[in-house]
This record gives structure tokens, sequence and C-alpha cells, in this order.
């Protein structure tokens, strides 16, 4: 039995976008948004709620829709259910109105149902007169609605663009004039002429640069490679739970000494305008408190005037002295003046680094050629290398010996006992009144 002949204007092509993955889940998800909105069987509760001096129009909870997919969908695990409602608002059907994180949440944040994102994107990508002609129209409706449905239609279209934002590294014009951000990367391209109207600059032709050959990776390039990862596995780190260890320690140990946590003694001259506490602070009669700081660090000693004098008289009982004042000698010369310090480095290099000098100190080979060959151009760190040495020199035998001394023990008992001797003459007087 012969068939007629088909016509070929009659038979219609299927449209390979309708049959593509993403279309047939849009179309699922467009079927259950359908559902929701359907106030007859059952959906999800839109309503009008009240803010402040405003009110948010046509708005759903987060809880309303999660609760709705486990009832309807047979979902047991309400994280199955935000994860679902996740991925419906990640591609736009629902949107949250407070900020722009296409995500889910179960609780009162409020929803909006964006209208038919799956048709939207096939109008925008084969109907773009019929747009232009729509557009046209919208203006001239949109000048006719109420503030309420403006509001409405303003953020369906933020959350249109949320889903289809800029690639990175593009300008995104929702969030920035593209013309603002133009004249602010041509600042000197852009100008005004005398009628209002941009004027740019003539552009040039383009100039060809020919492409540079790409250079082989030599043995040289290898090695340099491997030396820089062996510095990197040799790099000395510390766990981060030393870390916090040692700074527990340290914060421990200068707790004391905190005023904003203990409470200075006798009194805080910035509250009570007593100025006793800075009296005793620059007295020559160091406090219990002070004579315990210098057992923190070298440091402490150096910084305290008092802690230096008694380092200093323990290093002349100990004919080390130099160590100390060749140390002090070269923190005075970071302070002089430029036109003095040719002559105080001249005068330091007599009293301790030359030949015969009468305070001769210590160096080691190296810091000292490195040191000679600094005074030939004199400056404020001439010495930098041979006071760091110097430094380290007290910090490993000098000082550890003073806080073992005769001396630093009785100071530190000695101010401790008075502190306990004044606390019970405290203590009588408190209990005879």
């Amino acid at each position: 039995m012969a068939q007629a002949p088909t016509d070929p204007s009659t038979v219609e092509t299927a449209d390979p976008e309708d049959s593509s993955p993403n279309m047939i889940v849009y179309r699922k998800i467009e079927d259950i948004i359908t559902r929701m909105q359907d106030d007859k069987t059952g959906g999800v509760p839109i309503r009008t709620v009240k803010s402040f001096l405003s009110k948010i129009p046509s708005v759903v909870t987060g809880a309303d829709i999660v609760q709705w997919l486990m009832k309807n969908l047979s979902i047991e695990d309400p994280g199955e259910a935000i994860h679902l409602g996740s991925l419906i608002a990640a591609q736009g059907y629902v949107f949250p109105i407070s900020d722009h994180v296409l995500t889910l949440k179960d609780d009162g944040t409020f929803y909006r149902f964006q209208e038919n994102l799956a048709r939207l994107q096939r109008a925008f990508a084969r109907k773009w007169e019929f747009i232009f002609m729509q557009a046209e129209a919208q203006v001239k409706i949109d000048r006719k609605k109420d503030k309420t449905e403006r509001k409405i239609l303003d953020s369906q279209e933020r959350a249109f663009w949320d889903v289809h934002r800029p690639v990175p590294g593009c300008v995104n014009t929702t969030e920035m004039d593209i013309r603002k951000c133009r004249r602010m990367k041509n600042p000197q391209k852009v100008k005004k002429s005398v009628y209002g109207i941009t004027e740019e600059s003539q552009p040039q032709s383009p100039v060809h640069v020919p492409s540079q050959p790409v250079r082989k990776t030599t043995k040289e390039d290898f090695r340099k490679q491997i030396t820089f990862l062996n510095v990197q596995i040799e790099r000395h780190c510390l766990k981060m739970s030393k870390v916090a260890e040692s700074l527990i320690a340290y914060t421990e140990q200068y707790v004391e000494y905190d005023p904003f946590i203990t409470p200075a003694e006798p009194s805080n001259p910035w509250i009570s305008d007593d100025a006793a506490l800075w009296d005793i602070e620059m007295s020559k009669e160091p406090s219990q408190q002070r004579v315990k700081r210098w057992g923190f660090s070298m440091d402490e000693v150096l910084k305290d005037p008092v802690g230096r004098d008694q380092f200093l008289r323990f290093l002349e009982s100990e004919f080390s002295s130099e160590n100390l004042r060749f140390w002090l000698a070269v923190q005075d010369l970071k302070k002089q003046p430029l036109q003095d310090v040719t002559t105080r480095v001249e005068e330091i290099w007599q009293e301790f680094l030359a030949p015969g000098a009468q305070s001769a100190i210590n160096l080691d080979s190296h810091s000292y050629e490195k040191t000679s060959q600094n005074v030939k151009d004199p400056g404020r760190y001439t010495y930098e290398d041979a006071q760091e040495h110097i430094y380290k020199l007290m910090k490993s035998d000098s000082y550890a010996r003073f806080l073992r001394s005769n001396a630093y023990q009785d100071l530190l008992l000695a101010k401790k006992k008075g502190k306990s001797l004044a606390s019970k003459r405290l203590t009588g007087l408190m209990q005879s009144s």
C-alpha cells in the first residue's frame, strides 16, 4: 500500500535544547514549583509580612518550603529536603530577598518564587526583537503599577542576574556602572569637551609584537628549583600547639605587669592622680616586681636603668665589663647627630677594637674583619655585627651567672622580705584599729 508523500513543511523538527539534560531538570523543577504555588492542592502559604514602617509582599519562609518538600515528596530526612531546596534555589526558582546567597535555610528567612526561569532563558536566546518590544511596553506598564508590584518585579530581576552573573574577571554591571569603571581604568583617555560630550583620544593601530620563543629548561634551572625546594623543606616550622603554649606562658609571666589586668600598686596615677607609682619607678631603689622582671630576659635588665647598673657592677666584679660598655656605646652611637658619627666611630674603635686597646673585647674573626671594613665607611650601624656577637656572648654566659649571683639573689630576697614586713605592719594596724 503506497504511502502519500509527506510534506516537509508539515514536519516539526524537534528542538535539541528541549531534550538536553538541563531542560529535563528545569521541567521537573518547574513542576515542583507549580505544585508549591497551587493553593487548591495545598501549596506553600504565600503571604505579606509586616515589617518596620513597611510591608514585604508575596513571601514564604524557608521552614515552610522544607516542610512542604518533606510532606509532598515523601522525604524523611530534613537534610535531604534542605539539599533539594538549595538545588532549586541555585537555579533561581526560589531566591532570598535579604541577600544574594542562593541557598535554602530551614528557618524564618523570607523567599520569593521566580516566574518560569526556563521559558525566560529560551526567550532570551531567540527572541531579542520580541524582548525589545516587550521592554518598551513594560516601561509603560510599570509607570502605572503600584509600589508593591514594582518591588516584587525588582527582586525577581535581581534573582535572575544572581543566577546568570558575569564570569570571574568581567565587570558586573548590576553592581558597578560600566562608564564609571571605564573612567577609573583610563582616566587620561576620557576628557570632557566644551559641549559636555566625551572626547576620546584617537585609537592607535595595533602593533604586531613577535611572540617570544619558548626557552627550554636547562640544568641550571633545575638546580635552582632543587635548591629552592630544599630550603623550603629545611625551614624550621613550629607546631600550632607549641606556639600556643609559648604564647600562654608569656602571657602568664607578664600578667602581673599589665595594668589592665592587675591593678597597679599603690594606685594607678592615670585614675587616682597619685604620682607615687611613677616616683617608685624612677627611684634607684627598685621594687620587688622590677627585680623579679630582670630574671625574664636580658632585654629586661638592659631596659631598666637600675638593672643595667647592677649588671655592670656584676661584670666589673668578673673583669668583663668592657662587653656591656661596648654594647652601650654602640647603642649611643645610633642616636648621635650625623656630624658626630665619624668621630664617635673612631673613639669606639680605639677604645675597644684597635690593636692594644685599653678595653679590648673578644670578637670572632668573621665579625672583626667585617667591622674593620665597615670602619672605613663609618656610619651609625658600623658596629652592628660586633654588637650582635657581644650581645649573644653576654646572654649565653654573663647573664646566666648574674641571675645565679649572690648580688641578684640577695636583692630579690630583700625586696620580698621588705614586702612581707610591710604587709604584716599593715595587717597589725588594721587589727588595732
